[in-house]
């Protein structure tokens, strides 16, 4: 096995063995992805009637002058707005693993925008505790052909008998995969994340080498914004990995079978008729 690499296929993230490139698997997340989000397209056409209803004047004179970059730039306003979100939730989770593994920050750490995510962090640590067992790693499943890398899992203490951390680590321990979520809210969805990283056959790290993937008592959303911050149990049980593999095999109907279910026509309309008229004005 070696070092595992991605690459985008169709803007889609895949992930590869770099000694046996021929196997490829899509993304956890990317297979979550399947998942359909009606209110998405709503959404979107708000960002746009925002930007519009804002910034009339502005749109008005780059129409007259680029109507083509106008619209170009009125239908890309939610797109830009998730980049900034996507770029925030990077920088945030670069800081989580720095503090996890006890490594001082980077510049990017004292930013502005960084500042609460920073403290927020640092406050789980404090009253949670962990004890963290790996970090970023891969989760990889030959067994349904998926692969992802997940934030961390750790041990975490428990008041015997419930869901309440004891940082003093005197309780029931037990090992939690965690997902960090900077997004305006947790959505069910990272059970189904998280799920399918905990039912993967092996963890690979970043030398390549495969581990058994360990078995885990549960599953935890660490969810920080701005202005809180919160740690959730979520599921992992095989009921909720079921949900998964049924969209791993959306994902395949999508990507590898649609395409190749519609053959030639073997009828059709009948020619349209020409006139004799219409044949010599041509």
């Amino acid at each position: 096995m070696g070092k595992v690499r991605t690459r985008k296929i169709h803007q889609v993230r895949h992930y590869f063995d770099t000694e046996a490139t021929e196997i490829v698997y899509p993304g956890v997340t990317s297979i979550c992805g399947m998942i359909a989000k009606p209110f998405l397209a709503p959404w979107s056409a708000g960002m746009t009637a925002d930007l519009a209803l804002d910034s009339l004047e502005f749109i008005k004179d780059m129409a007259d002058r680029d109507r083509k970059g106008a619209r170009a730039y009125l239908a890309g306003a939610a797109r830009r707005y998730t980049d900034i979100r996507s770029d925030i939730g990077t920088r945030a989770h670069t800081q989580f693993e720095l503090m996890a593994r006890g490594l001082p920050l980077d510049d990017d750490g004292y930013h502005p925008d960084m500042v609460p995510y920073v403290a927020h962090y640092r406050e789980f640590l404090q009253q949670v505790n962990p004890e963290f067992v790996r970090h970023e790693d891969i989760a990889w499943s030959d067994t349904h052909e998926y692969a992802g890398s997940f934030d961390a899992y750790a041990y975490v203490w428990f008041v015997p008998g419930t869901d309440t951390p004891d940082p003093t680590r005197k309780g029931e321990k037990r090992l939690v995969i965690i997902d960090y979520k900077t997004s305006k809210s947790a959505y069910p969805d990272v059970a189904l994340q998280l799920s399918a990283y905990a039912h993967a056959d092996f963890v690979i790290d970043t030398e390549g080498v495969r581990h058994p993937m360990p078995t885990f008592d549960g599953g935890a959303v660490l969810w920080i914004t701005p202005d809180k911050w919160e740690f959730k149990p979520v599921r992992i049980d095989y009921v909720v990995f079921s949900h998964f593999l049924h969209l791993r095999e959306t994902f395949r109907w999508d990507r590898e079978v649609s395409g190749r279910v519609l053959e030639r026509p073997i009828a059709g309309s009948a020619a349209k008729f020409v006139s004799g008229s219409e044949r010599r004005a041509k």
